[in-house]
């Protein structure tokens, strides 16, 4: 993960030049759905390419139907708009960033979410992760501790018709208690340790992912199951860097 082989930067300078060419000429919703679909060629063989963590080498199909319906550019500042569909995280303001789609798509999938199933994520950034989970979920809850980030996705996510998801800015370590019990918590930001409040809001059956590790250490993604009578099993998938959890715990 954090030495990517030749193959991959090969490909990935490949994907830049592509899109250099799509946005050097004004027909810019041709290039977005052409980088669109070349993303998710990237997606997918990184996720061949990791396959000996995550412990399986396909995404599913209705993650790989989500990222090609979701438009990333319609979630990162319009000043990188042109580069939306790089396999990349970029930033969007307030010292956060929007995650590489890689990642997105890995963590989404190991939460096996199905249609109907109730959602948290924790950490909403601009809501493309969001989006990505309500076209799979029946309903998705995500929360946002900086108040402009949080207000300008509820309006974008609002604005792009995505009807089943709530938005709330909040403290996420304590989840959304009003809500709960969830099918799957997602948490978009490295804490220390799994916040006991989530725990506690997971559904039996369900399934938590959740960088762990410090902003100046390595930090490892992780897949938390919690089994029918209240046991938690862990999972190492692999390693990450992700902006901290904040708040007041």
């Amino acid at each position: 993960m954090n030495r990517p082989n030749n193959k991959i930067m090969k490909h990935r300078f490949a994907l830049g030049a592509f899109l250099f060419f799509c946005f050097a000429f004004p027909s810019q919703g041709v290039g977005f759905d052409a980088a669109r679909r070349s993303m998710v060629d990237e997606v997918l063989s990184d996720a061949a390419e990791t396959s000996s963590y995550s412990g399986s080498s396909a995404l599913s199909p209705a993650v790989v139907a989500a990222l090609e319906k979701v438009e990333r550019h319609r979630f990162v500042p319009a000043t990188l708009a042109s580069v939306a569909y790089l396999n990349r995280p970029l930033p969007i303001g307030h010292g956060q960033t929007i995650s590489q789609p890689f990642i997105v798509a890995l963590m989404t999938d190991l939460m096996k979410v199905n249609k109907g199933d109730r959602v948290l994520e924790i950490g909403t950034g601009s809501g493309y992760q969001a989006a990505v989970l309500a076209e799979i979920a029946g309903a998705v809850y995500t929360i946002e501790i900086i108040e402009p980030l949080g207000k300008e996705a509820g309006e974008r996510l609002k604005s792009l018709g995505y009807r089943n998801v709530e938005t709330l800015v909040g403290d996420g370590y304590y989840g959304w208690p009003d809500a709960a019990p969830f099918d799957a918590i997602m948490v978009t930001a490295a804490a220390s340790h799994v916040p006991p409040p989530l725990l506690k809001q997971l559904k039996p059956g369900g399934r938590m992912v959740v960088p762990l590790g410090t902003q100046f250490m390595t930090q490892y993604l992780m897949l938390i199951e919690k089994q029918q009578d209240g046991t938690l099993t862990t999972h190492q998938i692999l390693p990450v860097r992700f902006v901290p959890l904040t708040g007041g715990h």
